[in-house]
C-alpha cells in the first residue's frame, strides 16, 4: 500500500489504515469494509474540512465517520488545534455527478419474480405438487402427509424435525410463504388439501425449464474433498491468523450440549484383552508375518455410527433413519474411538477366522470425530478435545476428519470463546494434520457421511486388502510396525480386524509411562503437546522430573535454581512455540519441584 501522506487526506488515511492492519490481524470481516474505504480515500484529491463529508466518498458511512471525528476531535485537543466545524457542504468530487440532490429520491422497486432456493423445503414442496395434473380442482390436491412424502427426497432438510434441536422449524414451514405469496392453494378443515396456483404453476414451470442447475459442489457437499493430505481452500477451511492460541476461561459461561449424552470412558469393552499390552519375550523387535489378504467381492465397504450420535433424548434415531433414507444403511454399535468409522464386512462371517484372523470386520483408514460448536467449547475446557486428538493419534488411522456443526450460540458467549475455538480448528489441521469439515447443521452431516460412505465403497470395494493378524500386534509395536510396513512398501496398505482395533483403542491398553507422563504435563496451563514432549526428552520419567528438582536444594538459591530449571534445559530451542520461557517455567516448579 501507499504511504498515507502521498494522498490529499493523510490523517485521515493514516487512521483509516491503523484499523484496517488491525482488521486483518484479527481476521474479522471488518477489513473488507476498512479496505474500501481506504482505497476510495486514498485516490480521492479533494481535502476534507470535516469527516461527516467522507459519506459521500464509497465505503463511508455515518458509524465510520463519527469514529473518525472522534479520533480528530482527540488529536486537536493533544495538539492545541482547533475542531474544524461540522459542515453540510457537499464537496466536488471529481468522477460524482455533483449536481444532485445529497438525497435522491428512491427510485420504485420493481417486484422480483419469486425462485425458491435449491432443494429448499420451497422448492421441494412446488415440484412435488407439480405432479398434480394443471387442471386439478383443490379438493382433490394433496394432504401434508402426501405433501411430504412426495417432497422430501428433492429437499436437503427434513420436514417432520428441526435440523437444529434448540429451534422449531422445519422445511414445511415453506409453506407458509407460499401461501402468502400466492403460490400454493390451500383448501379444507380440518384435511387441507393443496394444490399450485396459476403463478405457482409459473415457477414450477420455470424450475422444470431450468432442470438440474449442475452446479458445482462446494466443499461442504463435494464427496472428494475428503481424500488423504486435502486440507485446500474448501470452504469450510479455517485460516490460520496471526494471534497465538489462548486457553478458554473456565470461569466463562458457555452452554454445554444437554442433547448429547456424554461417553462412558469406562464402558466394557468386549476386546480388551485382545491386544496383548506389553512387550513379548522377543523384545523390541518387530514380528515377521505373512499378511492376511481379502480379495474383491469377499466383502462390502459399511458405516460404523455410534448409538449414542443422537440429535436429541426423545429423537435418538434420527442420524440412522436419516442414512437410511440416503441409501446408507449404518451398522449402530458403541465406538471406542471417534463417531464414524468404515470397515470392510466379509459377506461369509466366518472368512476371516478360517484364515487365522478375528471377527468379520477390517477397519478402513478413515475415522470421524462429529462436534457441534457447544460441545467442542465445552471438550476445550474440561480437556477432553486433546484427550480426544491424542488418542486419534495412537490409533494408526491415516485420515482423521473432525465435522464441527456450527449451530447457533449466545453471542455475548460466543465472543468469549471465539479465539480459543478459532485457534483449536486451526490446530486441528495445522498441528494434527487431520481434515476439518465445517456444517451448519446435523443435515449437512448426515449427507456427507452418506457421500463419503458411496465414495469409500468405490475406493475400496475393487481392491486386496492386507490384513495383519492380531496375535503379532502388541501395544507397543502396533504403530512402530505400520511405520515400517509403510517405509518397506510405500504403495502397499495394511489393516487390522475390528476386534483388535477396539482392543488398542481402550484406553489403559495403549497407555505407556512416556503417555501418562505427557498427559501429566500437559494438565499444566501454557504447557502444550510440542512443549511436553521437548520435556519427556530431557526427562525420561515422572520420577526423574521430580528427582532433578529435587537435585536443586531447598535453600533459597535452590529455589530459584527450580524456578528456572525447565527454562534453562530447553534454552537451545531458540525462539520457537517449543520453548519453555520463565513464567511457564516457574509454573511448572511449583507443580512438580514445590518451589
Amino acid at each position: 500500500m501507499d504511504e498515507p501522506e502521498q494522498c490529499a487526506n493523510p490523517l485521515l488515511l493514516g487512521w483509516v489504515k491503523e484499523w484496517l492492519d488491525f482488521a486483518r490481524e484479527k481476521n474479522t470481516k471488518g477489513a473488507i469494509v476498512y479496505k474500501h474505504a481506504y482505497d476510495s480515500l486514498k485516490s480521492c484529491p479533494i481535502t476534507f474540512q470535516h469527516p461527516s463529508q467522507l459519506q459521500q466518498l464509497k465505503g463511508f458511512g455515518p458509524k465510520l465517520c463519527d469514529r473518525l471525528t472522534d479520533k480528530l476531535r482527540a488529536h486537536c485537543q493533544e495538539n492545541g488545534l482547533p475542531m474544524p466545524q461540522t459542515t453540510r457542504r457537499r464537496v466536488d468530487v471529481p468522477g460524482m455527478d455533483n449536481d444532485e440532490p445529497t438525497v435522491a429520491p428512491k427510485k420504485a422497486r420493481k417486484k422480483k419474480t419469486y425462485v425458491p432456493t435449491y432443494r429448499s423445503g420451497a422448492y421441494a414442496i412446488i415440484l412435488a405438487l407439480a405432479t398434480l395434473g394443471e387442471d386439478t380442482p383443490p379438493s382433490n390436491g394433496l394432504s401434508k402427509t402426501q405433501l411430504i412424502e412426495l417432497a422430501q427426497p428433492m429437499c436437503d432438510s427434513s420436514f417432520t424435525a428441526p435440523s437444529d434441536p434448540t429451534k422449531f422449524y422445519t422445511a414445511w414451514n415453506s409453506i407458509k410463504t407460499l401461501l402468502e405469496r400466492d403460490l400454493v392453494y390451500e383448501k379444507g378443515r380440518p384435511l387441507r388439501k393443496y394444490t399450485l396456483t396459476d403463478d405457482g404453476w409459473e415457477v414450477a414451470t420455470r424450475i422444470n425449464a431450468a432442470g438440474d442447475p449442475g452446479r458445482s459442489l462446494t466443499s461442504r457437499e463435494n464427496p472428494t474433498a475428503l481424500r488423504e493430505g486435502d486440507m485446500g481452500e474448501e470452504d469450510g477451511a479455517v485460516r490460520l491468523g496471526d494471534t497465538a492460541a489462548r486457553t478458554i476461561n473456565t470461569q466463562g459461561s458457555a452452554r454445554h450440549p444437554s442433547l448429547e449424552p456424554e461417553r462412558n470412558l469406562h464402558s466394557k469393552n468386549p476386546y480388551r484383552d485382545l491386544i496383548a499390552d506389553k512387550l513379548d519375550s522377543a523384545g523390541s523387535s518387530l514380528p515377521t508375518f505373512q499378511p492376511i489378504q481379502l480379495t474383491p467381492g469377499s466383502f462390502t465397504v459399511e458405516l460404523l455410527l455410534d448409538v449414542r450420535e443422537i440429535r436429541a433424548t426423545k429423537d435418538r434415531d434420527y442420524m440412522e433413519e436419516e442414512l437410511k433414507k440416503q441409501g446408507v444403511k449404518p451398522i449402530m454399535r458403541s465406538l471406542e474411538l471417534g463417531d464414524a468409522q468404515w470397515v470392510a464386512k466379509c459377506h461369509d462371517p466366518s472368512h476371516l477366522s478360517r484364515l487365522g484372523a478375528e471377527g468379520e470386520e477390517i477397519v478402513l483408514d478413515h475415522i470421524v470425530e462429529r462436534k457441534r460448536l457447544d460441545d467442542l467449547v465445552a471438550s476445550i475446557k474440561d480437556g477432553r478435545f486433546h484427550e480426544q486428538k491424542f488418542r486419534m493419534r495412537k490409533s494408526g488411522v491415516k485420515n482423521v476428519t473432525y465435522i464441527v456443526e456450527e449451530i447457533s450460540m449466545d453471542s455475548a458467549v460466543f465472543q468469549r470463546v471465539e479465539e480459543a475455538v478459532t485457534s483449536a480448528m486451526a490446530q486441528i489441521q495445522v498441528v494434527n494434520g487431520y481434515f476439518l469439515k465445517r456444517t451448519s447443521k446435523m443435515d449437512d452431516t448426515i449427507r456427507y457421511l452418506a457421500r463419503m460412505t458411496k465414495m469409500l465403497k468405490t475406493l475400496y470395494e475393487d481392491r486386496t486388502l492386507n490384513v495383519i493378524p492380531a496375535r503379532v500386534l502388541t501395544a507397543q509395536n502396533y504403530l512402530p510396525l505400520l511405520q515400517h510396513l509403510h517405509e518397506r512398501d510405500p504403495q502397499g496398505s495394511y489393516y487390522i480386524s475390528y476386534p483388535a482395533f477396539a482392543s488398542l483403542a481402550s484406553k489403559s491398553d495403549t497407555l505407556t509411562l512416556r503417555d501418562v507422563f505427557l498427559k501429566m504435563l500437559m494438565t499444566t496451563r501454557g504447557v502444550t503437546a510440542e512443549r511436553a514432549v521437548e520435556i519427556q526428552k530431557r526427562w525420561r520419567s515422572p520420577h526423574g522430573f521430580v528427582k532433578a528438582f529435587e537435585a536443586c536444594g531447598t535453600s533459597e538459591a535452590g529455589r530459584k535454581r527450580k524456578r528456572e530449571l525447565v527454562a534453562k534445559e530447553l534454552d537451545h530451542l531458540g525462539a520457537t512455540r517449543k520453548k519453555v520461557g520463565k513464567a511457564l517455567s516457574e509454573r511448572i516448579a511449583e507443580v512438580w519441584g514445590d518451589a
